[in-house]
């Protein structure tokens, strides 16, 4: 089998990164090795920025997503008896965040790819990339007993932090970066409706708390956990109590709840390996770098990378620029590490790092203050919600 762009992993990056190409002309062929319905079972995030927002218009899978989707001008931080709104289009000339869940973005692609025709091999085992530093590399996989073999002309490592593609490159040609925090998020979703129109950051003594939403029939709540704290210790009714602790009183009282259709806690961690590029692999989204979920930044991160190696593919095999291909990681890395900055930001200042002592809270407190009574510093945090801009190869 040949094709021209080999991509490991169905989940969103892989499969919008298909689907872009796909529109140029470009062939490429997906390899997953989870089944369809396990990669969207997944329950991730819904916050998307306006550049993915508009990636996706270019990809033309926004029909679903502009009938069901949630436009957002705003959201909200709570903190100290406070609320204050970040008036998102105000603070950027017009830009906005769209409420759609990743489980609704991937049922899209999915959708689009069947109906365009092209190959997606799920349930595809032993997955492995060769020849990476040559000019003809390939990957090798099994299914139903027999192996594989794809050539290719480059290979996309789309498929998360666990996945084949990073651990394909050799150990001493990367570098990498990592902050681990001492906590998680316990994660509830029900189908209630949400507490807000907006979305609310709460700090508290007792420990961070968003209220978050997929429609406006179905609600994502978070609560702080310790790090070994397990799900099982939390009944529904444990999870809506704390929460509401946590909650300004008034937000509090408004609170419907109801039967959990699913809860998990997700560990955070800051982490970006460098370089993002070996040979004709490139690495897109969670294969490369993780985020804290604070400042929504993970599946948009991974828009941002399609973005730039989509460009990069364009300009290739329309006008054999492959010059710029050198560029990807360095193009790709500018825009991430802004991201794991200001996501790195929102978890320092809205947690409860209880460990540190009195002193960091009352810091907390002032950033707080100081940030929300400055339209400087409203602003400085509305752009980056919103997402800064795509860098561009040249």
């Amino acid at each position: 089998m040949k094709t021209q762009v080999a991509i490991i992993g169905a989940g969103p990056s892989g499969l919008l990164l298909g689907q872009l190409l796909h529109r140029q002309g470009i062939d490429n062929v997906i390899v997953e090795r989870r089944s369809g319905e396990y990669v969207l079972s997944r329950i991730r995030a819904g916050v998307l920025e306006q550049g993915m927002v508009d990636l996706l218009r270019e990809a033309g899978v926004d029909q679903r997503m502009d009938e069901e989707g949630l436009p957002h001008d705003g959201f909200e931080l709570a903190f100290d008896n406070r609320r204050v709104r970040i008036a998102l289009d105000a603070l950027t000339g017009g830009s906005k965040v769209m409420i759609y869940g990743q489980t609704e973005v991937t049922q899209d692609l999915m959708e689009a790819r069947e109906a365009a025709g092209a190959m997606t091999i799920y349930e595809a085992e032993n997955v492995q990339p060769h020849g990476l530093e040559s000019d003809h590399p390939y990957i090798t996989f099994d299914k139903n007993g027999e192996t594989t073999r794809i050539d290719c002309d480059y290979i996309a490592g789309c498929d998360g932090y666990h996945g084949v593609s990073r651990q394909s490159i050799p150990k001493d040609r990367l570098k990498e970066f990592e902050k681990v925090y001492p906590f998680g998020w316990l994660g509830l979703l029900s189908d209630t409706p949400p507490v807000s129109d907006e979305l609310i950051y709460a700090r508290h003594e007792r420990g961070f708390s968003l209220c978050s939403m997929r429609s406006a029939t179905r609600s994502r709540y978070y609560l702080q956990v310790p790090l070994d704290e397990k799900v099982e210790n939390w009944s529904d009714d444990r999870f809506w109590e704390e929460l509401k602790r946590r909650l300004p009183e008034e937000v509090a009282q408004k609170l419907v709840t109801g039967p959990s259709i699913e809860k998990s806690i997700a560990p955070l961690r800051s982490f970006v390996v460098e370089p993002m590029q070996y040979g004709r692999l490139f690495l897109v989204g969670d294969a490369a770098h993780i985020v804290p979920p604070t400042g929504a930044k993970g599946l948009n991160l991974a828009a941002s990378d399609v973005n730039t190696l989509y460009r990069l593919m364009v300009k290739v095999y329309q006008e054999g620029r492959t010059d710029l291909i050198e560029r990807y990681s360095q193009t790709c890395l500018k825009r991430i590490w802004k991201a794991e900055r200001f996501s790195w930001w929102m978890t320092s200042m809205l947690h409860n790092f209880s460990a540190e002592g009195d002193f960091n809270s009352r810091m907390q407190l002032a950033e707080l203050d100081y940030v929300t009574s400055s339209k400087a510093g409203m602003t400085t945090i509305a752009e980056n919600y919103v997402g800064l801009p795509y860098e561009s190869l040249e």
